[in-house]
């Protein structure tokens, strides 16, 4: 069973029905899917936006992050069994190129990604490399787990090892009731000890961030992002800015910057497009720096993370997967806090 596409468009394109089961190689496993994880690039797979038009046939499978048991290994994976618990990481490298080889395998110039060039996770069963599948603790749900990796890996990447945050450091998180936001708060107090200063629209949504571990909430429908953050910091600026929003937010968050500061840009859900103030860019001496995902080192990490219990994704609502249609419309009303999952039965 899966849930897939013939054509794109709206919520009501997604079909639920058969299709054939994976076929794995020497080096993949064959994962039962047990829940599979909502992100913004399913909405755009399933409408044919931000460059993700597409030709048909064949159907195709949406879903990047999932979470599941070992079916089946191939004739020379060594690492995993079958009955392993696994989370998936959703980006595929080619693992040769010397960009792969240096460690450095987040800028694979051959990099696939599940559900967006490949068939993905709204289904039964998915075949991945051996090397994506990180075996997780009992404790760690599979709703859970497959809420973690497109969330967790920019922030890792942007937070831990570009940015080298430290504990005495602000960090302004912008639009924490999303699952990137929430997984910024997560990682700069559960990982680094560093404070949060977070934005979001409403009071509920503030609440939840507090209860998540933000030191301090501005609600940007009422507020002034600059010149709250200026008071909170006794007007030195934020050490670093989480953007995973773009245009809308950027020039409120780029005035917010103490001299030095670093600014990570990780999504562009408001626009790509935006002015930068290049004098302030040399005078104050800041980074402006992207990040797309991370690294399988980074993966690795956060799986230890999680399996510690230092890190669980806030998931707002569960759905099966035979209402995906539900769960994309649900989606797209921004009216949730976290992540959104479907069950595979």
């Amino acid at each position: 069973k899966a849930a897939y596409i013939e054509r794109q468009g709206g919520p009501e394109v997604l079909q639920y029905g058969d299709v054939p089961d994976p076929i794995i190689s020497t080096h993949e496993v064959k994962v039962r899917v047990r829940a599979s994880g909502l992100n913004r690039l399913d909405i755009y797979g399933r409408s044919g936006t931000r460059g993700q038009r597409r030709e048909f046939p064949p159907a195709h499978i949406l879903g990047g992050d999932c979470a599941g048991d070992i079916e089946e290994v191939g004739d020379q994976v060594t690492t995993l069994n079958v009955g392993d618990r696994v989370v998936v990481n959703p980006r595929i490298t080619c693992g040769m190129c010397s960009l792969c080889l240096s460690g450095d395998d987040d800028l694979c110039p051959k990099s696939r990604f599940l559900g967006s060039n490949m068939d993905g996770s709204y289904a039964e069963y998915v075949r991945v490399p051996a090397v994506n599948a990180h075996v997780i603790s009992d404790i760690v749900s599979y709703e859970s787990a497959a809420a973690a990796p497109t969330i967790y890996l920019p922030m890792w990447n942007m937070l831990v090892r570009k940015g080298n945050i430290r504990p005495w450091e602000t960090v302004l998180v912008l639009s924490a009731s999303a699952g990137v936001g929430t997984a910024a708060i997560q990682v700069i107090k559960q990982v680094v000890g560093g404070q949060v200063i977070a934005t979001t629209s409403t009071k509920t949504k503030a609440e939840k961030a507090i209860q998540l571990g933000a030191d301090h909430v501005i609600n940007y429908t009422e507020e002034d992002i600059t010149a709250r953050v200026r008071e909170l910091t006794n007007r030195r600026g934020v050490d670093a800015v989480v953007d995973h929003v773009g245009a809308e937010f950027f020039e409120a968050a780029y005035k917010s910057l103490r001299a030095g500061g670093k600014y990570g840009i990780c999504g562009v859900t408001s626009g790509y497009e935006t002015l930068l103030h290049m004098g302030a860019l040399f005078t104050k001496q800041l980074q402006v720096y992207g990040v797309f995902m991370g690294s399988k080192e980074d993966m690795r990490q956060i799986v230890a993370m999680m399996n510690k219990g230092s890190l669980s994704p806030i998931v707002d609502q569960v759905f099966p997967l035979e209402q995906a249609s539900e769960a994309h419309s649900y989606m797209e009303g921004r009216s949730f806090f976290g992540k959104l999952v479907l069950t595979v039965s």
